[in-house]
């Protein structure tokens, strides 16, 4: 009888053990069900978001498919002539043997009817210039026009067809960290595609403080300048310009021409035939930790105005010496690049709304910008400015333009006797000032030579031909 009793016992907990593991685990309404995930609990749902890096996202295949028809080989065939100077001294021989050089590079088809942008330095001293489409159909392209100092070029192609071509983004609304791709043709490698983020705005490379380029870590290599940047739905933010490297090949950076500043280079090429620049009128510099400590004002960002040209919009709107610009329009300024980046999507009597901060308050001002060539102009690397009433009082002159920098390479070694000499004529025509200067330096060419006349600082008038 007791073993029957304990083996009842043993009987009705094995069965109520069962049941209770039943209803734990398996029951969809239990607190451990095996059809539950398990909870987490976070600090904050700040952290709970979506890094993007589902498949989605990082399928770039429709952005490439649509970019790479529209991305061009550009072949650059230049001749110069090399003389032999013992033939010539010995024998008397003139002329030269004629040499045939080729580059390449990329561009870009930005309209069906064939319009194409590169940079300025794969088609530079070009005599004659070659475009390979993507279907290897291949044309000879016509220069409609430049801008030098943001190295973009425009082309024409005349083709029997309606072609593919990339429509501007705005690169105002690029992120750093966005995802963008580089299209081009490195190493006469036609069509590569590669990727990479966007790894900083506004960069500044040169001296001169007017480029604004967008940074990126996707590769490119010799022969992607002037490809495309775009971003994944395949508009077009920038135009591929120039790499950061030790070698001369890709170690990380790579750097391109905004859209927005591209596209208003090629609206002003196409309608005015030339640049047209505004500008706002202020000298200055970017504000730092040391920057503001040496002037003695407690923000650390912003530009610095130390000048205000006269007679510019800025004067003209009340901006003084000290003032410190911090945005432009909706535009955050934290450096020159940032400033110029803006101003060079803008055109002379553009309105443009600029906080700044005078004696710890902030105040507004709407600036129209002025005409470049009203104040100063550049040509063959030398920067001309308008002459101030000091200059002619010292020298008894009322007319001239005077040397205010040099960026020509071939000129840096005489870099500190020109600067601060005041220019008298220029191949006999009298250099009035700045906008006469610049009219007739419009309508010479970058590769022929110039007579100047001039006075240097000691007062003394010289003569050179660059």
């Amino acid at each position: 009888m007791n073993k029957i009793s304990q083996l009842f016992i043993v009987s009705l907990m094995s069965g109520a053990t069962t049941l209770g593991a039943y209803k734990l685990f398996f029951d969809s309404n239990a607190p451990f069900s095996l059809d539950k995930k398990p909870l987490t609990t976070l600090a904050t749902n700040s952290y709970n978001r979506n890094v993007g890096l589902s498949s989605n996202v990082l399928d770039f295949t429709e952005a490439a498919d649509k970019t790479v028809h529209s991305v061009v080989h550009v072949k650059n065939v230049s001749r110069r002539t090399v003389s032999n100077p013992m033939l010539e001294y010995f024998y008397g021989y003139q002329g030269g043997q004629s040499q045939e050089q080729v580059g390449t590079g990329s561009g870009v088809i930005i309209s069906e009817d064939g319009y194409i942008v590169t940079n300025n330095h794969v088609i530079k001293d070009a005599s004659e210039i070659e475009i390979t489409l993507n279907n290897r159909k291949s044309y000879k392209a016509k220069l409609v026009g430049t801008d030098s100092k943001m190295d973009i070029a425009l082309l024409k192609i005349d083709a029997n067809e309606k072609l593919p071509y990339t429509t501007f983004g705005d690169s105002d609304n690029v992120k750093v960290g966005e995802w963008v791709l580089a299209v081009g043709n490195p190493y006469n490698l036609t069509s590569t595609v590669t990727a990479g983020i966007v790894s900083a705005k506004a960069r500044n490379l040169g001296e001169n403080g007017i480029q604004s380029f967008i940074q990126t870590d996707a590769a490119v290599n010799p022969g992607n300048s002037g490809g495309a940047l775009v971003d994944t739905q395949g508009n077009l933010v920038g135009i591929n310009t120039m790499i950061s490297s030790m070698t001369g090949s890709y170690v990380g950076y790579s750097f391109a021409v905004p859209s927005n500043v591209t596209r208003k280079i090629v609206e002003d090429i196409m309608e005015f035939g030339n640049v047209q620049r505004g500008i706002l009128g202020v000298e200055g510099g970017e504000l730092n930790a040391m920057a503001s400590k040496e002037l003695g004002i407690s923000q650390t960002e912003g530009f610095y105005i130390s000048r205000v040209t006269k007679n510019s919009g800025a004067e003209k709107s009340g901006l003084q010496k000290g003032d410190i610009i911090v945005k432009l329009d909706s535009r955050s300024i934290s450096t020159f690049a940032d400033l110029s980046g803006y101003i060079n999507t803008k055109r002379p009597s553009d309105n443009i709304i600029v906080t700044y901060v005078r004696d710890g308050k902030s105040k507004t001002a709407n600036v129209i910008l002025s005409k470049n060539e009203f104040f100063s102009t550049e040509f063959k690397g030398i920067e001309l400015e308008n002459l101030e009433a000091a200059d002619k009082k010292r020298f008894k002159l009322n007319y001239g333009v005077k040397i205010k920098a040099i960026h020509n390479e071939n000129l840096a070694q005489y870099a500190d006797e020109l600067t601060g000499n005041i220019i008298l004529s220029i191949d006999s025509v009298k250099a009035s000032d700045i906008e006469t200067v610049s009219s007739l330096l419009s309508k010479k060419d970058e590769n022929q030579s110039i007579r100047l006349e001039m006075i240097n600082k000691k007062g003394e008038v010289i003569r050179i031909i660059i």
